[in-house]
């Protein structure tokens, strides 16, 4: 019974300390799986991790922000998205968010560990790879040997995966150089040169000689200072009221007071047109500075100046008078004193000079002069216009008489050759009547030498007869020979029929 006994006693403690190991060891297995479970960190995909090491690495070197060899403290090296297990009792792991550079941005870098920058730097030099430096924390602080400090180096609009232990980043808009415009670059960085020139070469430190033009630029504007000019016409006003095309003003600038020779003051209203060529703008900056300078601090002290000058050299009516000299003698300074500053003049006027309670009374003087200067010479314009009507009639009874005198001798004329023609047509009459009469005398010669002179006689009294239309019978009765006698009756016939018709005809 006592072997027995022993037996089943020590199957028993045998099986209670199976039974208590596999306890122990579970629970082991489940402090073992529950340190597990704490201590796997899940990165999301548009996170990183930052680690922060708390026990069995040792103190970071003096000067040192983050860990780069396993050293406690943050870790230079940033987790990943996805799975990982840090130890709960060894890391600490904080989770962000990339950093998003906004379109119309850039970030500006700023190192807060890293090497010491160079002598006479303000900024660490430019990389070639912007992404990588602020992306792989750990190559920025050993094989990129990155410097403290501010980076030259600017982060483009994107989404980046930077631990922001080690970099701080500050967007600020890019540099947009719009249509009618330039930037003029004043450099903190680069070679550092002396020279009496306020401009240097692009790349070395100050004004650079060559402006940004059109688009857009990616840049420090801490490193690079950017000043924006307006390269595009400008129009002011020197006039009670802001003008339609003015730029940039909201109020009017007042009419330039000017005082004359002979002691009188009034206002000039004075219009300027002038622009600065993109060339010269980076010396409108080294001389003037901001754009919002230059008609302030510049323009409208010079034309002020100008004018005021050239109205102390002349009398008050002379200046009125003859306002297009004072305009061009002003327009010939100005242009050539904003010149020296790189402004170009485009356009300089007169307009309005004076007012009535300035120039009232001097105004009023010289139109009483105007006015009777204008009656005497309204005067004179009558009197010469009476003397060329006198001289008018005159020349014109003389051109009539002339007319007369000339009628007159050509009536002459034309009668003398009337005259002529008559005689000559007369002649020419006489002339055919004599050529016919005598073509007759010798025709009826012939026929009275073949007829005979009463049978000559005879014919030519028949003609007569049928010529004249008479009646053959005859009314007179004569006596003789038969031949005769007809001859005779036809004669007396004849005669009665000629007296008659001379007759009727009275």
């Amino acid at each position: 019974m006592n072997m027995e006994g022993n037996y089943e006693y020590k199957e028993m403690k045998k099986v209670t300390a199976l039974t208590v190991g596999s306890m122990i060891l579970l629970v082991v297995l489940g402090i073992f799986f529950i340190l597990v479970l704490t201590s796997v960190v899940t990165i999301g995909g548009d996170e990183l991790g930052v680690v922060e090491k708390k026990l069995f690495g040792g103190d970071l070197p003096e000067g040192r922000v983050l860990a780069v060899n396993g050293e406690n403290g943050i870790q230079a090296q940033t987790l990943p998205p996805g799975w990982h297990v840090k130890w709960k009792w060894i890391y600490n792991v904080r989770k962000i968010k990339w950093t998003q550079v906004k379109e119309g941005y850039v970030g500006l870098v700023t190192a807060k560990d890293g090497r010491s920058l160079p002598p006479n730097t303000i900024y660490a030099p430019e990389w070639e790879d912007p992404d990588r430096m602020a992306g792989d924390t750990k190559y920025f602080l050993t094989e990129g040997n990155g410097y403290k400090g501010p980076q030259l180096s600017v982060l483009k609009p994107g989404n980046y995966r930077i631990n922001t232990e080690l970099f701080n980043i500050v967007q600020v808009p890019i540099v947009d150089v719009k249509t009618g415009m330039v930037a003029v670059v004043k450099s903190n960085v680069g070679e550092t040169i002396t020279t009496e020139k306020r401009l240097v070469e692009v790349g070395q430190r100050g004004i650079w000689n060559k402006p940004w033009r059109e688009g857009q630029f990616y840049a420090n504007t801490n490193a690079y200072e950017v000043t924006m000019i307006d390269t595009r016409q400008v129009k002011v006003s020197y006039t009670a009221e802001v003008e339609l095309g003015e730029r940039g003003k909201s109020q009017p600038i007042e009419p330039i007071e000017v005082k004359t020779k002979d002691g009188y003051s009034f206002p000039v209203e004075v219009r300027l047109i002038y622009r600065i060529e993109g060339k010269n703008a980076p010396m409108v900056v080294s001389e003037i500075g901001s754009d919002e300078m230059i008609l302030d601090k510049l323009v409208t002290p010079k034309v002020r100046s100008i004018f005021v000058n050239n109205a102390e050299k002349v009398k008050a009516l002379d200046y009125i008078q003859l306002r297009s000299v004072q305009e061009e003698q002003s327009a010939s300074m100005l242009k050539e004193e904003l010149a020296s500053y790189g402004i170009t003049v485009l356009e300089i006027s007169i307009g309005t000079v004076g007012d009535e309670k300035s120039l009232g009374a001097l105004l009023k003087t010289q139109t009483d002069r105007e006015i009777a200067l204008q009656q005497q010479a309204t005067f004179e314009v009558q009197r010469q216009a009476a003397e060329i009507e006198k001289d008018l009639k005159k020349t014109m009874q003389e051109a009539e008489e002339e007319i007369r005198l000339a009628t007159a001798v050509y009536a002459v004329k034309v009668a003398d050759e009337e005259k002529k023609q008559i005689l000559i047509q007369a002649e020419a009459e006489a002339a055919k009547i004599k050529v016919i009469a005598q073509a007759k005398a010798e025709a009826y010669r012939l026929i009275v030498e073949a007829i005979g002179q009463e049978n000559a006689a005879l014919i030519e009294i028949m003609k007569l007869v049928a010529e004249n239309n008479i009646k053959i019978t005859p009314e007179v009765m004569v006596g003789g020979s038969s031949k005769d006698g007809m001859t005779d009756a036809l004669m007396g016939t004849i005669m009665r029929e000629k007296l008659s018709g001379s007759k009727s005809t009275k």
